[in-house]
């Protein structure tokens, strides 16, 4: 079956004065899929997001290639012209908690279904089941401002689900939560669009593991995935809510491992689209040309190995560094390395071709830009 674009921007752009934005941004995102927005602070990410729900007016006028001024269209709905229509077809959730720390949770929610137009015979049994989904059902009675941040973020996003929009809009939701809040939400993200209604249990753990192929770990990774797709098909179909349909998200993270877990990633800086595709399209241009070197001292390592002439740029990755190699030249650097390393005093604990992950990625490409 052909599937939609649920989400059609085009030629966007937005400045504040001389500060561009956005610049001449184009992005498309299909039903079911998860889309990660990846760049660094000022990159243009939110301003993007505010533009597709329209809390922002795009800058009129033709793209930077002469084609035909903006187009913003959610759902099918042009945001300009069919604003309030548009909106009913999103959920979002901002960067800062935006909702009222003096209410509960369940006041919360109950503001903003009836906000949406929902009746208390929808959004009563409809808001059960989504503090269900995201585990605060037994803290309906809570003030939001007595809630931790983990748990802040799980509101914000039941109140961006109770309408059960097809378009969920995330601003960086896991930025300052632990680890296993940041877990937490990613499962909840994965039901949301590959539920059982929608998929079979090896189509989610697939799924899954393909999103975790670029972890450092490999066998850790396939542990998560398995979790993550049991977790999934164990749900029944009246969990997910949509009644079998698949909302798309778009979500902004600085994080590069939440960005493999995506259907599609995009890569912004200074208010442009560098590059988009899937994590392992992104990863292709640097397969065999990306090598792990770890030993002591780490400094001594990095000095040599930035001086080989094979060796386009060097990383620390915690107690390692990654050597981004030229194109054909991994084994002479290796062999060189081998030899010189140990003659100038270092001691190699590690040094080896590995897989590329999206961060070696995303620093190839911020020095290209450069």
């Amino acid at each position: 079956m052909m599937m939609m674009f649920v989400i059609e921007a085009s030629h966007l752009s937005k400045s504040f004065g001389p500060t561009r934005a956005v610049v001449d941004l184009s992005l498309h995102v299909q039903a079911g899929e998860i889309y990660g927005l990846v760049g660094p602070d000022g990159a243009g990410k939110t301003t993007f997001m505010r533009l597709l729900c329209g809390a922002l007016l795009p800058d009129s006028g033709r793209s930077e290639a002469g084609q035909p001024g903006t187009t913003i269209k959610v759902g099918g709905y042009d945001v300009g012209k069919q604003t309030e229509q548009a909106r009913a077809m999103l959920g979002y959730l901002p960067q800062r908690f935006s909702l009222y720390e003096d209410l509960t949770v369940l006041e919360n929610i109950r503001f903003f279904a009836e906000v949406r137009g929902l009746s208390s015979a929808e959004w009563r049994p409809r808001c059960m089941d989504i503090l269900g989904f995201v585990g605060l059902a037994e803290f309906v009675d809570r003030r939001a401002g007595q809630l931790s941040g983990g748990m802040k973020q799980k509101l914000g996003l039941a109140a961006a689900l109770v309408h059960q929009p097809q378009i969920l809009l995330l601003d960086e939701p896991t930025t300052g939560v632990d680890p296993v809040t940041r877990q937490d939400f990613w499962q909840l993200i994965i039901r949301l669009v590959g539920g059982p209604s929608t998929s079979s249990r090896s189509t989610i753990l697939r799924q899954a593991q393909d999103a975790y192929s670029g972890s450092t770990i490999l066998r850790q990774a396939q542990d998560v995935a398995q979790d993550v797709a049991q977790d999934a098909y164990g749900r029944t179909e009246h969990d997910s809510g949509w009644n079998g349909q698949r909302p798309a998200v778009l979500m902004s993270t600085p994080y590069m491992d939440e960005a493999a877990r995506c259907t599609r990633v995009g890569f912004m800086q200074r208010g442009r689209l560098m590059v988009e595709g899937t994590p392992a399209e992104l990863c292709a241009p640097l397969n065999g040309r990306v090598m792990e070197l770890a030993g002591r001292p780490q400094l001594l390592l990095r000095r040599l190995a930035e001086a080989d002439e094979g060796v386009q740029n060097v990383q620390m990755f915690g107690d390692r560094l990654h050597l981004r190699i030229r194109q054909g030249q991994s084994e002479a650097v290796l062999a060189r390395l081998q030899e010189l390393i140990p003659r100038q005093g270092g001691q190699i604990v590690r040094l080896r071709p590995i897989a590329p992950q999206l961060e070696d990625v995303f620093m190839s490409l911020l020095e290209r830009e450069a």
